[in-house]
């Protein structure tokens, strides 16, 4: 038996297919963990109960403001509880959240608020400046909410107002796993970025999967300071849901608190990605390191090297595997099984191919791209956003192109070698080198200039650029 694949088993059976949606699952679980503490983020705590009521409401709010089942909502935000209650509500009612890293300016964040076709933005006051050299006839936006503050900001002729309260509780949407929750904005290599439909059920399964290879249980408190923006931490609230544990969220990744926020969380597992290790590791000991109660992290993409020495710092087990916005943990194993270095063999519910150019399946031990498919296709994205070309060419002889180069070894575990594309990885997120360059070619002083990757000493990238300039500027 795969390991792993028992608890798998035991907990995709806990909603039949037509229940792996928000609405159902939160909604069954609010009546089995009433009082039990879901979620926290920042200094506020939601139970079960309180999670459900808050949703049905933020559905009722967005409802009341003329928002419709397959309308679209841009929000920018940080870890904090509204985060959760707008992406959530989204899904009550039928709309689809589009959660927008909050870096995201200029002609990026153009991009995406004119593709999703957003009718409505959400955002906290101190990202307004994002909205600076905006194009206002190219956008759908016809509201913004403030999440908190008294600063007003506009995009043209609309004008903010604080994010409205007090609407009444309405009941769900009769949302299918198949519809939309999310639009996730992923760096795009050579191009604009793409915005992944995800449907309701990919989170089930998304929850399900993680859940079963870091061995999770009710008792457990989940830990992230991973952005709710991006997928890893979308899928750590899930995971809480679907098993009745707990989950905290801070507000962004700090090496020096972040082992005192697990002992104060009491949290039992974390979520790390690549650079924070070795961060962590090159600070100077202490006793915090030993203070909390973590007994695994899910930590992709994690040198070997840092393992071994990470496990005798911390009593921390790091736990490696292989996911994407677009599909779900399809490679992966449990802590006993695992072998550093290697993202593990292909999980149960999936398959994985290695191909060469012309998507022949090469040998075992033969560099080529990790293809990848599910056996229930909605445990994957459905394509990207208004990008039927795009869409076709990653998901073309029916498997998803990763645009990974990995090897399979002979035992099945497959290794990660490299981008096949012109990407940048910086500390678990794609860089898209042609937005960079985008970017710095708004600059009046700016002729040409290019963006690529240079080696980091603690893991992945770092983002470099050369430019070069009109006659007689500076910069």
């Amino acid at each position: 038996m795969i390991p792993g694949s028992q608890l798998r088993a035991q907990w995709s059976q806990l909603f039949a297919p037509a229940d792996r949606t928000l609405p159902a699952m939160l909604t069954r679980q609010a009546e089995r963990f009433t009082q039990k503490p879901l979620v926290t983020a920042a200094d506020t705590t939601w139970t079960y109960a309180e999670t459900h009521e808050a949703v049905s409401r933020c559905a009722g709010t967005l409802r009341s403001a003329g928002i419709q089942p397959g309308d679209r909502v841009a929000i920018i935000c940080s870890n904090r509880i509204e985060f959760l209650e707008l992406v959530l509500g989204c899904a009550w009612l039928g709309a689809i959240a589009v959660p927008i890293n909050v870096a995201s300016r200029g002609p990026q964040l153009q991009h995406i608020l004119s593709n999703c076709a957003a009718r409505l933005l959400v955002m906290e006051a101190a990202y307004a400046e994002n909205l600076a050299l905006l194009y206002p006839p190219d956008l759908a936006v016809e509201a913004i909410w403030l999440i908190d503050g008294t600063t007003q900001v506009n995009i043209g002729e609309v004008v903010s107002i604080s994010m409205p309260r007090g609407s009444e509780r309405i009941a769900a949407a009769p949302v299918r796993p198949g519809d939309l929750a999310l639009i996730l904005y992923t760096s795009g290599t050579t191009g604009p970025s793409k915005g992944v439909c995800c449907p309701q059920a990919q989170y089930f399964w998304w929850a399900v999967n993680t859940a079963s290879l870091l061995q999770l249980r009710a008792d457990d408190v989940l830990c992230s300071s991973l952005p709710l923006f991006h997928t890893n931490a979308l899928n750590t609230f899930y995971q809480a849901l679907l098993i009745g544990a707990s989950v905290c969220f801070e507000k962004r990744f700090s090496a020096s608190r972040f082992f005192a926020s697990l002992t104060r969380h009491r949290a039992t597992v974390s979520y790390l990605l690549g650079a924070m290790v070795p961060i962590l590791l090159s600070r100077p000991r202490s006793s915090e390191e030993a203070a909390h109660t973590v007994r695994i992290a899910l930590a992709p993409g994690v040198p070997a090297q840092f393992h071994e020495e990470f496990k005798h710092r911390t009593g921390i087990h790091l736990l490696d595997g292989w996911g994407s916005t677009e599909t779900n943990f399809v490679l992966g194993t449990t802590i006993e099984h695992q072998k550093p270095g290697l993202m593990g063999p292909v999980f149960e519910g999936f398959q994985a191919r290695v191909v060469d150019d012309q998507d022949r399946e090469v040998a075992d031990d033969t560099a080529g791209e990790l293809v990848v498919r599910a056996d229930d296709p909605l445990a994957f994205a459905t394509g990207y956003f208004r990008a039927p070309e795009k869409t076709v060419e990653a998901w073309r002889n029916r498997w998803f192109h990763t645009g990974d180069r990995v090897v399979r070894q002979s035992g099945g575990y497959f290794r990660f070698v490299d981008r096949l594309k012109d990407s940048i990885r910086r500390r678990g997120e794609n860089i898209s080198s042609f937005e960079v360059e985008q970017v710095l070619l708004s600059h009046s002083a700016v002729a040409n200039a290019a963006a690529f990757p240079v080696r980091s000493p603690l893991a992945e990238d770092e983002v470099m650029a050369a430019v070069i300039l009109h006659p007689g500027q500076r910069l």
